[in-house]
């Protein structure tokens, strides 16, 4: 649904007729960058090396073939809505002012807590950094409980890790607590006991 323009002042300069078509159709941009998306995808999954014992009917490139190849549907699907007329409608289910500042807060600590997160996996291991992750979003998205979160953001961390790392067989850093860990569950007993039979 197009809004009627208004007619332009006497004084006013009148805008270019390549800038109006431009302003009209503006998520040719969204298609032109999932296009570019999709095609980069296939690229990549196309030219990945592979290994003879990788092959088989689904292989590392599946999932990437499937995923560019939907990019470029999607790309070639808004293209055509937008070149025929259709439009994006106008954000109205939100409970937020619109015309009102962004929360500059909220987003800097999101932000730094990521950050934070990629500079201490490596030395402190994902539990840790993953805790504070989980703990530090919590905070920033409005959260107060001192008890509960952390202890809530630590069982995440521990579950995230050991499902990928142990379960996915996906390489996560472990941390020196990771250390102490495997050495305490070596020396509980039903590790020993299970060892004497």
């Amino acid at each position: 649904m197009r809004t009627p323009t208004t007619p332009t002042e006497p004084g006013a300069p009148a805008a270019p007729a390549g800038r109006s078509w431009l302003r009209d159709h503006s998520e040719l941009g969204v298609s032109l960058l999932l296009l570019a998306i999709g095609v980069l995808v296939l690229t990549d999954a196309l030219t990945m090396p592979l290994d003879l014992a990788q092959r088989g009917p689904v292989g590392p490139g599946t999932v990437p073939l499937a995923v560019g190849t939907g990019l470029l549907v999607i790309a070639a699907l808004l293209a055509v809505d937008v070149l025929r007329g259709g439009r994006g409608e106008a954000e109205t289910g939100e409970d937020i002012d619109l015309a009102g500042p962004g929360d500059r807060r909220t987003v800097l600590l999101l932000a730094g807590v990521f950050v934070g997160n990629a500079v201490l996996i490596e030395p402190l291991g994902f539990p840790v950094s993953g805790a504070l992750l989980f703990w530090g979003s919590a905070y920033a998205l409005g959260s107060r409980h001192p008890r509960r979160d952390p202890l809530i953001a630590a069982v995440l961390s521990l579950l995230n890790f050991h499902v990928f790392n142990n379960l996915l067989g996906v390489p996560l850093p472990g941390g020196p607590l990771m250390g102490c860990s495997s050495r305490w569950i070596r020396s509980t007993p039903s590790s020993t006991a299970s060892g004497r039979h």
